[in-house]
């Protein structure tokens, strides 16, 4: 687990890295986007099968939103997908051959070293399970739904005896200890928007970033994207989503998707009484408007 001082310190070079760019690489609302490589999966349209079918009937349910979880055809490609556990859930002891990062959906998730005592991480938690740790998953609730995040496939299970030491450090990031900046602090939100973001964590080697973007209710406006990877689906509300070709709107509820895959403007409204999340992977930058 990573303590909230630790989370501050990361949030602070994250802002260095992220927050501060120069105002000329932020996307324009007025660029007019051609041939635009917007797309949308609804949460309904989520085609669930066994995470790990060797479980049986005690495997987690998953449903693939981009990528190729099991890294056939494409080949190794990084991948998003939904997990869907019972309420009383707990996994053995195993560990992972890739690193993976997560998000809660729904529900209470835990995710530790076997010997650790329950630490319940719910909707809006970010965490990471480095590869080889062996650790244990375990959920409770009505429906438990996480957003599992890979940067290329396959995503396997395998037995704790496999383990070995990464290098890498877990991060387990409670909804509440989430670190909020708003446009007095970040560029990457415009002067007028009421929005907020949170930078969860940045590739050491490549652009690639993941952060945390809160839309409160009644937003009306845009995300203007200018990468060439663009993932996003939302953890926390309800949004309308206007595709660019024929104005079409999509109602995205929690767990439905929506990206791009060049310099993109994502049209998008908050009609709910409450706040919206949206989890955001990307290797360029955004502008909130």
């Amino acid at each position: 687990m990573i303590n909230k001082a630790i989370y501050y310190l990361l949030i602070i070079g994250l802002l260095t890295s992220c927050g501060n760019s120069n105002s000329e690489t932020k996307v324009e609302e007025s660029e007019v986007v051609e041939n635009s490589t917007n797309k949308v999966l609804l949460s309904s349209e989520v085609v669930w099968e066994k995470l790990n079918p060797a479980r049986g009937k005690q495997s987690p349910q998953a449903g693939t939103i981009w990528g190729d979880r099991k890294g056939k055809g494409a080949g190794s490609i990084a991948t998003g997908f939904l997990a869907k556990f019972i309420d009383g859930f707990s996994s053995p002891p195993h560990i992972h051959n890739v690193t993976y990062r997560a998000v809660v959906i729904e529900g209470m998730v835990h995710n530790d070293d076997p010997d650790a005592e329950n630490m319940w991480m719910s909707q809006g938690s970010f965490w990471t399970q480095p590869l080889g740790e062996s650790h244990i998953t375990s959920a409770q609730g009505e429906q438990i739904i996480a957003l599992v995040e890979i940067d290329k496939g396959p995503y396997l299970v395998e037995p704790s005896s496999e383990a070995f030491d990464s290098g890498e450090t877990p991060v387990n990031i409670e909804a509440s200890n989430v670190v909020w900046l708003d446009n007095k602090i970040t560029n990457w939100i415009d002067d007028q928007s009421e929005a907020e973001i949170s930078f969860l964590q940045e590739s050491n080697t490549t652009n690639l970033k993941s952060l945390f973007v809160k839309l409160p209710s009644g937003y009306t406006g845009t995300i203007g994207t200018n990468g060439t990877v663009v993932h996003s689906v939302v953890i926390k509300g309800e949004l309308n989503y206007k595709l660019p070709e024929h104005n079409e709107v999509k109602i995205l509820d929690e767990g439905s998707y929506f990206g791009s895959t060049d310099k993109a403007i994502h049209n998008i409204s908050n009609h709910g009484k409450d706040e919206a999340v949206i989890y955001m992977r990307t290797d360029g930058k955004i502008a909130v408007k």
